[in-house]
């Protein structure tokens, strides 16, 4: 039956995507065509295994075979050395489904979402190519220390599974600049992710999380914290919403926060006593959450490292 009239996208792309296929054949594909293949999409078919002859697409460099029902992917795709892109989202894989030598293939994109990965396979962490790992919407209950092997990486998304802790070697991936842990149990934030110097989006929402370390200032190049639904924030919009601020903490809030100058001849000992134990949320961004706190006075070591923060910095915190 012909399949593939009117299916490619260009000279190097061959598109069998929808056509209810629930085997691949290549008997209408001619040689010359195969070798000129450059990017394969097999994506919303009937596939449950990824036939071995796709490695006759020797120049393969890109596939796509989501939205199938795929469990296994063959042993031969381990031979598509030019290779640097799979997706493989919603299907039906799992931590024994790839092939043994994955690890040794160059992939620098790698798509497993939506599958039934409970951990990630060991073959993952071996390509050391690897850019970006998606393996959000899974059953994972854990991130391996070996994640710190996967020196290349600079976009980790691992959001809606269930993992309970961040390990510290995640901080040993130089490059990292998008973490994408939300919708999972996480507890706490290591403060060694104060090491990940690249790091400019950090997704954190719907988890368990009831503080931040404040390490997570020497992120020297975060623009943007996700942070909503977490325990911390549901207590601070509570606070703000059924407690609101007096009218002395607000003008107190001000001074600090736009860093007033004040002296004896301006204010009364208990006022000057009421700012100088101004305690201040680890956002150096935020204008809202200055409060005086006698239990925790902030220190001048404190108070130079906040001056100190870039005006650029942490330039959006969701909240809600």
């Amino acid at each position: 039956m012909e399949v593939f009239d009117g299916a490619d996208r260009g000279e190097n792309v061959l598109d069998l995507s929808r056509l209810n296929l629930d085997s691949l054949s290549l008997d209408n594909i001619s040689e010359e065509r195969r070798k000129d293949t450059k990017q394969l999409y097999l994506t919303y078919n009937r596939l449950t295994v990824l036939p071995e002859h796709v490695c006759l697409f020797a120049n393969l460099e890109f596939i796509d075979i989501s939205n199938n029902g795929l469990s296994v992917i063959c042993e031969e795709m381990a031979r598509l050395n030019k290779l640097k892109t799979l997706l493989a989202k919603n299907n039906r894989l799992d931590e024994f489904s790839l092939p043994k030598d994955f690890g040794s293939m160059q992939i620098e994109v790698l798509n497993l979402s939506g599958n039934r990965f409970e951990e990630l396979p060991t073959q993952c962490l071996k390509l050391q190519r690897l850019k970006s790992l998606s393996v959000g919407g899974n059953r994972l209950k854990a991130i391996p220390a070996e994640i710190e092997d996967l020196t290349s990486l600079e976009l980790l998304y691992l959001g809606g599974n269930l993992i309970s802790a961040i390990p510290p070697e995640l901080a040993n991936l130089p490059f990292l600049s998008y973490l994408v842990l939300c919708d999972n149990r996480i507890q706490s934030v290591p403060p060694q992710l104060a090491r990940l110097y690249s790091l400019r989006s950090l997704s954190l929402h719907n988890n368990l999380l009831t503080y931040l370390p404040r390490e997570i200032l020497s992120l020297v190049h975060l623009q943007e914290l996700s942070l909503r639904g977490n325990p911390l924030v549901v207590r601070f919009v509570k606070d703000m919403t059924y407690d609101p601020p007096s009218l002395l903490e607000l003008a107190g809030r001000t001074i600090k926060s736009r860093n007033l100058a004040y002296c004896s001849l301006d204010l009364p000992p208990h006022l000057r006593h009421y700012l100088d134990l101004a305690s201040k949320c680890p956002n150096p961004k935020c204008a809202e959450c200055t409060s005086p706190c006698s239990s925790n006075p902030q220190s001048d070591a404190d108070s130079e490292d906040e001056n100190s923060v870039p005006a650029d910095r942490l330039q959006r915190v969701l909240l809600g």
